[in-house]
Parts: structure tokens; C-alpha cells; sequence
């Protein structure tokens, strides 16, 4: 989403670090690029003025001017500033002391706010939670059957009813959360697709029949400035705690991410990074302004690595490595790790260092089950033990996964080269690559 604004600001930053010294002018000929990139990714422009007006006040400082490195002491200023513009740490729902904790989504018609609703209960589930959920659009003809498929893929129960009054369906799903025991009662209710006193008026009544103990507002990262206008309204009406932003996966400029806390107060909560309900994630600010200068994310990156993998696998894992082994078994768990981690293009963007050549490059998912298929064609032995894979096995498993004896040839080196790199790791020294000097 941000990789054009990504883009100027290394760019930028880029240029002020190769110099050895900084001058007033120069730091005020980034300021202007920095302007200009953050108006042309949609940000409000009275959030542009003060932030830039920020910046450019302590890179003046003499603690920056004065300093060995003052090109990174700005980027680090940089960072700073856009982690305090996103809001400072990470912000996630309350719970009630005393069950149900009550959340009621809001929002406008296609933000993807009843799907916004089901991975939110997913995430809740997978902290441990018993969410239910409650079907209170009662405005788009098939949100209460898309709500109830969303629940069934995620094993989490929906509550419908036959009712036309929403308030009086919100009441009644609250009882029924009650009821089965359940401690997170998520509430889904009725978007437009503006701004009007109908929808304004129905959401004041659902907020005074069901007392939420949180109101996220789902803002379409993909509407930019729009989605700001749209937060304004909804905080003068119902006063909302915090936002879950939609779409971040998309081709967006990021104005909407960058404007809406400077603009309304709100912080941000949750980020949806991709279409499938697994692919929500606590907001971390400075994480984000991480990413958006080019610095990765370790922190989510490990987080995601966590999850895919069980405890006593990890262990496993990493006690085969630190031996040097990488056996075709090793491959098949690390390729499902990847899977589970999301995207392959969005993992690579999380790592610290990466070249924008290869941030940029498109990554061929067909590529990697096409290997996928040549492992799977080997035998328990041959995965195991590569080295018993003589020329009528690798015919064999060309022919078994659809592939050439050539490529079986390059995925058997590539595995050797890949046993070599861990068995230097693990005896503390720095791998030497191919074409690479010590």
C-alpha cells in the first residue's frame, strides 16, 4: 500500500544520509520532498504542514546538525514522527471485568465491515476467547447469510433473526451470547453507502440498547482522504474507540493510515492485510513506520513464525540447523511454515535489509509448488538421506512431479548449498555465497 510514498522517502532520507554534514538548506530541500511525497500518497494536508513542521524543527537542532551521523539521526526523526502521527504503541479491545464484553462494528457499505467482523472473531478465538457473533445489518439483502458463512468457516456462532428491528435484534443476540456462555459478543451492524441521518440515527440506538464496551469504525483504506471525512462524521455522532482498517493490501497511496488519528483522535486498532480471514493483525505504529522506510519488521515477521509453527516443532527445527542438516523433510515444514505466514511477496517485505530490487520482484507461487511437487514425488528415504538420489531416481522424480531431470539436478545443489550455509551458522561463521568474496 505505501510503496510509492516508501519509495520518495528512502529516496530522500537516502540522499541526506551520503552526506557528511547537513545545512539548513539541504534539510529544507527534504522537507519539500518529504511535502510533496506525503500529499501525493493523499495524506490531509493541515497533518502534512504540522508533521513536516515537526521534522524540519528538530533536524534544525544542533544535537543533529553537530552530530557525526546527522543523515540517520533524521531518519530517525523521520521514524519518530511518523510512529507519534500513526499513534504511539498498540491499542486493542478492553475487556468488560464481567462477560460479555460487548463491540459493535460500524461503518459504510463495502468496507468490508461484516468480513472485518469475522476475522476479528477469529483473532479473538485464537487468543483464547469465546466470541459470538451477532447479525444486525439488516439493510444489505445477503449480509446476515454471508455472516453466518463466515462463522461457520471459522467455527464461531452467529445469531439471526427474523426481526425488521435492528435494535431489537442487537438486544436479543446480546441475551443469546448470555445464554451459551459465550464472553465476546461482536456486533454487526447496517452501513450505507454515505453518510446519512437514517444510518447516524439506527447506530445511536443500537449504542443505547446494547451499552459497547468498544465501537470500531471500519474505514476502506482504499478511499484515501474520503475515509478521513467519513471518521469525522461517525466520531461527532457515536463516538467511536478505534479503527479497523480495510484493504491495507491494496493499491493505495496510504492517506487514510497516515491522517486518520492526527485527524480525529482515534487510534488505530486492527489492519487488514489480506483477503483471507486469518489476515488481521494488531496496528503497531512504529512497526508500520518501520516498513514505510524501508527498515522491515522483525518483530511481526517472528510473531507470524510463531503462529505457523508449534513450540516443540520450532525446537526441532532449530536444533537440525544448528547441526548443518536441511534434509527435504526440513523443506516441506519450512514451505508449509511460509504458507501459514501469509503471502510470500508480504513476508519478504517484513525483512530488515532487503534490496528494492528484490522487495519488487514478483514471486512465483507456481514456482515453489512446482518443487513442492518434486519433493513430494521422492521417497520417505530419499528425503531424508538426498545423497542415495543417483541418476534413475532423479529420472523417476522428473517424471513423477512433471518436471525435468535438470530441474531435479538444480533443487539437489540448491539443498547442498542451503546444508552448507547452516552448518557455517552454526559453527558462528558469516556463510560465504556463491560469486561472493570471504
Amino acid at each position: 500500500m505505501f510503496d510509492s510514498l516508501s519509495d520518495r522517502l528512502q529516496g530522500v532520507l537516502g540522499d541526506l544520509g551520503k552526506k557528511g554534514r547537513l545545512d539548513e538548506e539541504s534539510i529544507s530541500k527534504a522537507m519539500r520532498e518529504i511535502r510533496l511525497a506525503l500529499l501525493e500518497a493523499d495524506v490531509n494536508f493541515k497533518v502534512v504542514k504540522d508533521f513536516v513542521a515537526h521534522v524540519k524543527e528538530r533536524a534544525l537542532g544542533q544535537d543533529v546538525l553537530k552530530s557525526i551521523t546527522p543523515g540517520q539521526q533524521v531518519v530517525k526523526i523521520v521514524h519518530d514522527e511518523l510512529t507519534t502521527l500513526m499513534g504511539p504503541g498498540s491499542a486493542a479491545i478492553a475487556l468488560a471485568p464481567r462477560a460479555p464484553t460487548v463491540v459493535l462494528m460500524a461503518g459504510l457499505q463495502g468496507s468490508g465491515k461484516t468480513t472485518a467482523t469475522a476475522k476479528l472473531a477469529l483473532l479473538l478465538r485464537k487468543e483464547g476467547r469465546k466470541p459470538f457473533l451477532v447479525a444486525a445489518d439488516l439493510q444489505r439483502p445477503a449480509a446476515i447469510d454471508q455472516l453466518e458463512q463466515l462463522g461457520r468457516q471459522i467455527d464461531v456462532p452467529v445469531y439471526r433473526s427474523d426481526s425488521k428491528d435492528p435494535v431489537a435484534v442487537a438486544k436479543a443476540g446480546l441475551e443469546e451470547c448470555v445464554r451459551q456462555g459465550r464472553d465476546v459478543a461482536i456486533v454487526d451492524t447496517a452501513g450505507r453507502l454515505h453518510v446519512d441521518e437514517a444510518l447516524m440515527d439506527e447506530l445511536v440506538r443500537i449504542r443505547g440498547a446494547t451499552k459497547p464496551h468498544t465501537i470500531l469504525l471500519v474505514l476502506d483504506a482504499m478511499t484515501g482522504q474520503e475515509a478521513v471525512t467519513v471518521a469525522e462524521a461517525f466520531q461527532e455522532r457515536v463516538a467511536f474507540d478505534g479503527v479497523i482498517l480495510t484493504k491495507l493490501d491494496g493499491d493505495a497511496r496510504g492517506g487514510a493510515a497516515l491522517s486518520v488519528r492526527a485527524v480525529t483522535g482515534k487510534p488505530i486498532m486492527y489492519v487488514s492485510t489480506g483477503e483471507k480471514l486469518n489476515e488481521l493483525e494488531l496496528f503497531h505504529a512504529d512497526r508500520m513506520a518501520s516498513r514505510i522506510l524501508g527498515m522491515g519488521d522483525v518483530l511481526s515477521l517472528v510473531e507470524r513464525a510463531e503462529q505457523a509453527v508449534a513450540e516443540d516443532e520450532q525446537k526441532e527445527m532449530e536444533a537440525r540447523l544448528r547441526q548443518g542438516q536441511f534434509s527435504f523433510d526440513d523443506f516441506l515444514r519450512t514451505t508449509k511454515m511460509m504458507r501459514k505466514m501469509g503471502p510470500l511477496k508480504n513476508v519478504i517485505a517484513m525483512m530488515p535489509g532487503i534490496g528494492k530490487e528484490l522487495k519488487d520482484a514478483e514471486v512465483d507461487e507456481k514456482q515453489l509448488a512446482r518443487v513442492e511437487a518434486m519433493v513430494l514425488s521422492m521417497t520417505p528415504q530419499e528425503r531424508r538421506l538426498p545423497h542415495v538420489i543417483d541418476g534413475k531416481r532423479r529420472l523417476r522424480i522428473a517424471n513423477g512431479s512433471g518436471t525435468t531431470v535438470q530441474e531435479v539436478n538444480r533443487l539437489l545443489e540448491a539443498r547442498k548449498q542451503m546444508e552448507k550455509m547452516m552448518k557455517q551458522l552454526g559453527k558462528g561463521k558469516m556463510p560465504v555465497f556463491p560469486g561472493m568474496g570471504r
